[in-house]
C-alpha cells in the first residue's frame, strides 16, 4: 500500500491524521530520531521531514536515516526547494504554492524536482500549499500574497482551484510558529466547498490537542 492510501485508510478510520514536522536545520539527526520515536509513542501517523530555509542536500538525507532508524513511521519529504529532495524518504509532498508571487514556488522548482523524483522512486503526493496570515518565515521565503484571516472565501477560491487542478492534498499554513492557528471558520469553510475526497491539512500555531482537535 503506498502513503497516500495509507493515510487516506487512516482518515477514514479514525477521522483525521496526525502528522509531525521535521526541519532538519533545527537539530542534529540523532535527536530529530529520538523526536519521531516520541512522536511516534505520542501516536502520530507520519513523519514530515523539511523546512524553509537550511533543509537541503546530506543533512536532508541523514535525518531521515536517522529517523527511519529510530521509527517504523513513514517519512513524507516536505520540501522548500529541490534541495530538499532525497531518495531515503518514502513519499513527497509534491506540491505548488498557490499563493506565491514568484514562479519559482508555483511551477519552476516542481519542474527541478520531478525528474529527481521520478529517478529515486519516490511516492509522489499532490498537494496545494495556501499560506494564511501571517505566514511566518514560510510566507517571506515564498514570497507568498498571505491569505487574511478574516478572508475564508479566499482559501476557499484558492482550495477550489487546487482540486479543478487534480491535487489531492490542501495544506493550509500559518507558518511555523504563528501566534494563531488558521482559523477554525476559514478551515470549515475549505473543507465543506472540497468534499471529502480532497484532504486538507492544517499547519502552523498548532500547540496542543485541543487546538488540532477544532481543526
Amino acid at each position: 500500500m503506498g502513503i497516500e492510501d495509507r493515510l487516506n485508510q487512516i482518515v477514514e478510520k479514525d477521522g483525521a491524521v496526525h502528522l509531525t514536522l521535521l526541519d532538519p536545520d533545527s537539530q542534529q539527526p540523532e535527536v530529530a530520531g529520538n523526536m519521531a520515536r516520541e512522536a511516534e509513542l505520542g501516536g502520530t501517523d507520519a513523519i514530515m521531514v523539511g523546512g524553509s530555509t537550511g533543509a537541503t542536500g546530506l543533512v536532508v538525507d541523514e535525518t531521515i536515516k536517522s529517523i527511519k532508524a529510530a521509527c517504523s513511521l513513514p517519512v513524507i519529504l516536505f520540501p522548500a526547494n529541490p534541495g530538499g529532495v532525497s531518495g531515503s524518504a518514502d513519499a513527497i509532498f509534491f506540491m505548488s504554492l498557490l499563493n506565491s508571487r514568484d514562479v519559482n514556488y508555483i511551477t519552476t522548482h516542481q519542474a527541478i524536482g520531478a525528474p529527481l523524483v521520478y529517478k529515486q522512486g519516490i511516492e509522489p503526493i499532490s498537494m496545494a500549499y495556501i499560506i494564511i496570515e501571517p505566514g511566518g518565515m514560510a510566507g517571506w521565503v515564498g514570497d507568498a500574497r498571505l491569505i487574511p484571516r478574516n478572508k475564508p472565501k479566499l482559501a476557499v477560491a484558492y482550495a477550489l482551484a487546487a482540486k479543478y487542478l487534480g491535487m489531492h492534498y490542501i495544506y493550509l499554513e500559518a507558518g511555523s510558529g504563528a501566534d494563531n492557528p488558521v482559523p477554525v471558520e476559514m478551515v470549515t469553510a475549505v473543507k465543506k466547498a472540497v468534499g471529502e475526497a480532497t484532504k486538507v491539512i492544517v499547519g502552523g500555531g498548532i500547540r496542543d490537542g485541543a487546538t488540532a482537535r477544532e481543526r
